[in-house]
């Protein structure tokens, strides 16, 4: 590795994990990470579900397989020596009527060519063995799939980014970049000095491919902005489920589905859903953006989109609309909790990387090019895989 400084754009768990993973790898390199708000895990890492992804759900051979499968891992052991909360509460993967127990087979088969750990199929009579007021045909069961605190995990990453000699700038939005000389000079808003690297690593999740076109990476794949809703159950029934309760999912979309899901300090949320935002970082239904909107509807790969996928998308607006329809779905899986047990709780944005053609990108999409390395698509699992992606990208860019 001859660079002898390196710019990351992006405070989100990715983005401090490859600043860590560079100045562990790479001692004496000057690493500097540059993020737009005034505090670190602002957006998607800051609203996630605080899950643990075990593997079940990727194609086996893609990044999002082996980089989950390794980030598991690394994210349990570094939890464990920072003392940061880390529960294998598990996960219920549940088929609830025929139609779906093909789809339900074929995501045993993922799971364990993926090599998920202590991976069981349960009969509808297990089921309750595990969460007793689940309800089912049959269930995958993940004991190792887990929940933690994806904002004190990017806070000890940053810490020892610093500890090691890095730098991490709040408040410094990136508005322009350039090549000069073999180097990469980053203007930062509000004017002074550019930052002036020799490698330069864009993981700025929903406004990634806006930073990609500041170094002339071309518009496809733009991201759409996904929002994803919870409602969080009452204490009366909060304790109904143990751990984690999912539906099998659909395998045309990247999303998983309304779930149950524990989090680390004892709460029990539904959700998300999956609608359209109306605003990249709007997490409330009447948050819009005039730009973020008309960046949506005049990209093309949005509206072949939208023609292939409609009936879903209105689905989802009813649902974000209707308590009662969001839990009519929900409720299948575990009865005893429905619309008059819920209120709402928050909300997050998932930057979703969408083709030109219409296609959902499915794996992790990174490149590099001319001393910048572009981290275009990384959704969920990527917080799993964060300390994962991280490895490779210094692979793949250093060696």
């Amino acid at each position: 590795m001859g660079e002898k400084t390196v710019g990351v754009v992006g405070g989100g768990i990715l983005g401090v994990a490859i600043a860590r993973e560079v100045v562990r790898r790479r001692p004496g390199t000057e690493v500097v990470v540059l993020e737009k708000e005034d505090h670190l895990a602002a957006h998607q890492t800051g609203h996630n579900s605080g899950v643990v992804h075990a593997g079940i759900y990727y194609r086996p051979g893609t990044l999002k397989a082996e980089l989950c499968t390794r980030g598991r891992l690394l994210l349990r052991e570094f939890c464990a020596e920072h003392a940061i909360a880390y529960d294998e509460c598990g996960k219920l993967v549940v088929a609830v009527d025929e139609a779906e127990m093909g789809r339900f087979d074929a995501l045993e088969r993922t799971a364990t060519a993926n090599g998920v750990p202590g991976l069981r199929r349960l009969t509808s009579a297990e089921i309750t063995e595990v969460e007793p007021h689940a309800a089912g045909l049959a269930a995958l069961h993940s004991p190792a799939t887990a929940i933690t605190d994806y904002v004190a995990i990017t806070r000890a990453i940053a810490d020892e980014v610093v500890a090691a000699g890095g730098e991490v700038r709040l408040s410094s939005p990136v508005v322009g970049i350039r090549r000069e000389g073999g180097r990469v000079a980053v203007d930062v808003a509000g004017g002074g000095a550019p930052v002036v690297v020799d490698h330069l690593v864009v993981a700025a999740g929903l406004q990634s491919d806006r930073v990609a076109a500041l170094v002339g990476a071309g518009p496809s794949p733009a991201i759409l902005p996904f929002r994803g809703e919870y409602l969080a159950v009452s204490r009366a029934k909060q304790d109904l489920v143990r751990g984690m309760v999912y539906p099998v999912p659909d395998p045309r979309y990247p999303f998983l589905g309304v779930h149950f899901t524990r989090r680390v300090g004892g709460e029990l949320e539904v959700g998300p859903n999956a609608v359209l935002a109306t605003r990249r970082e709007g997490y409330r239904r009447r948050d819009v953006s005039a730009a973020d909107l008309r960046d949506v509807l005049t990209y093309p790969g949005f509206w072949r989109l939208a023609r292939a996928h409609w009936r879903t998308g209105i689905d989802e607006v009813i649902g974000s609309a209707s308590t009662r329809a969001f839990m009519r779905k929900a409720s299948r899986y575990v009865p005893a909790i429905d619309a008059g047990d819920v209120v709402r709780a928050g909300s997050g944005v998932r930057a979703q990387a969408v083709d030109r053609d219409g296609s959902l990108v499915d794996d992790f999409r990174i490149t590099q090019a001319d001393g910048v390395t572009l981290v275009r698509n990384a959704p969920s699992p990527a917080a799993t895989s964060s300390l994962a992606i991280a490895a490779h990208v210094v692979d793949e860019t250093w060696g």
